[in-house]
């Protein structure tokens, strides 16, 4: 079973080469790492041309955004699963891949789901376990959705269902796996393991606008997607992940 593992980034520098780093050193062999750059200028590609032998793909141009740059490397993608590792992130340890590619064999299923650990500067300084095992599918209908960057899905989905539509800004993961998880009901296995340690981006400091845009956002894929939807309910959302992912 082969795991592609994208990476997108764009001046990335100051927290690259830990990612990098955290997808080489997997003890898993059959890893095709692929890395999308959005044309960086700070020194992010002098350090993954450090690594580029062992780099399947690697591309950096100009891009419509972060989705945009997914979805070229899935187009890119020859592994049976895929997963994204943000390029701010890293793995919580070298067996993570080894491990997944084991749940994939044992239970036969098309995606799993694991938590993600988010995190201030330093791994160690957590701030919240963001839990995927005690998150629901109802949970769509309020704009709640598992941790994107603890989801790995068969490449064979992308194909079917679709990559990210572009046309969300911020909820372009929420979408996809609304439309995956939901709407197309694939085979999801919800792990109690913890794969990705993620760095805060600053949400927390959010503007109540910034909010407001990503909620409708969810809002508008949830009746893209044929779901009756009521857009104050979606700021639900926030109350459950008082109680649902607090570490």
């Amino acid at each position: 079973m082969k795991f592609s593992i994208i990476t997108v980034c764009y001046n990335s520098a100051a927290t690259l080469e830990q990612t990098i780093q955290s997808v080489l050193s997997q003890t898993y062999a059959n890893i095709e790492y692929i890395i999308i750059d959005g044309g960086s200028s700070d020194g992010s590609i002098d350090i993954i041309n450090k690594y580029k032998d062992r780099i399947a793909h690697f591309v950096s141009e100009a891009d419509g955004g972060i989705y945009d740059a997914m979805n070229k490397g899935i187009a890119l993608s020859t592994g049976d699963v895929v997963g994204i590792l943000n390029s701010d992130d890293i793995y919580t340890g070298e067996r993570v891949i080894e491990h997944l590619a084991a749940q994939f064999r044992a239970m036969e299923v098309d995606a799993i789901c694991t938590d993600v650990v988010i995190f201030k500067d330093r791994p160690e300084n957590k701030i919240r376990m963001y839990r995927c095992n005690r998150w629901k599918p109802w949970m769509f209908r309020i704009g709640h959705q598992p941790p994107h960057p603890g989801f790995y899905v068969k490449k064979a989905f992308y194909d079917a269902y679709g990559v990210f539509n572009t046309k969300y800004k911020t909820a372009a993961d929420f979408d996809l796996l609304l439309r995956f998880i939901y709407k197309h009901r694939i085979k999801t296995a919800y792990l109690n393991f913890t794969s990705v340690l993620m760095r805060s981006g600053g949400a927390s400091q959010r503007s109540f606008r910034a909010l407001a845009k990503a909620n409708m956002e969810d809002h508008l894929s949830l009746k893209e997607n044929g779901y009756l939807s009521w857009y104050p309910l979606i700021w639900l959302k926030y109350a459950l992940k008082i109680f649902q992912f607090r570490a």
